[in-house]
């Protein structure tokens, strides 16, 4: 079966294309990561491609090298509570322009992973289901969101201990689940998300003070 042509195969390859992903939308804990990257074609970057299925230590090898020979690079953290705020998709929509606009150089186009695209971009832009297996632009800026927020919450790990976020990365798990039953959320816990939420109910947890 021939190779299925891609959305930037089609596009003028003298634009500056900029990928763009997210990582951390479905955990209970910790911020939602956005990442943009516009890579240069005279220093590619090889082994892209969907962050979920790239080991860790591969993960860490790429970031640098991306870093390093992109045209432009963007890391933007989306804290837990502007995300209880305005909710976790419009969040999402907020982090994928926030870094288009902060490229320098810009962008002339955009490719961004999955089907919506933000109200306001800084230049045309294309959704892509499953992106960031099939467009290495994507597939860069899948990487760094996903090293960019484990490293995160490793370090939330060590500042809020008993929870495991070094394991599961504040993903809805049953050991975190465990862990919220037992210890109460803590102040990187999303409060808007079913699971924390229920906890919260009155009488069920002191929550005067925050666990730390």
């Amino acid at each position: 079966m021939p190779r299925r042509r891609t959305v930037s195969a089609s596009l003028d390859r003298g634009l500056r294309l900029a990928g763009v992903d997210e990582a951390g939308r479905g955990p209970l804990a910790g911020p939602l990561v956005v990442a943009a990257v516009i890579l240069d074609p005279a220093h590619p970057v090889h082994g892209l491609g969907d962050s979920k299925q790239i080991s860790e230590a591969r993960r860490e090898i790429l970031y640098p090298r991306i870093i390093e020979r992109a045209l432009a690079w963007n890391i933007t953290f989306i804290e837990r509570e502007q995300i209880d705020r305005i909710n976790i998709y419009q969040a999402t929509m907020k982090g994928m322009a926030d870094v288009l606009y902060a490229l320098d150089p810009a962008p002339e186009h955009a490719l961004v992973d999955g089907n919506r695209l933000p109200a306001q971009l800084p230049c045309p832009a294309q959704a892509v289901v499953g992106g960031d297996a099939s467009e290495p632009c994507i597939g860069a800026a899948s990487i760094l969101a996903k090293v960019a927020r484990d490293r995160h919450m490793c370090a939330l790990d060590e500042r809020y201990p008993g929870y495991g976020f070094a394991r599961h990365k504040g993903y809805g798990v049953p050991e975190h689940l465990q862990a919220l039953l037992r210890l109460g959320p803590c102040p990187e816990h999303r409060r808007s998300f079913a699971p924390v939420r229920r906890l919260l109910e009155p009488g069920l947890f002191d929550t005067s003070t925050p666990h730390a």
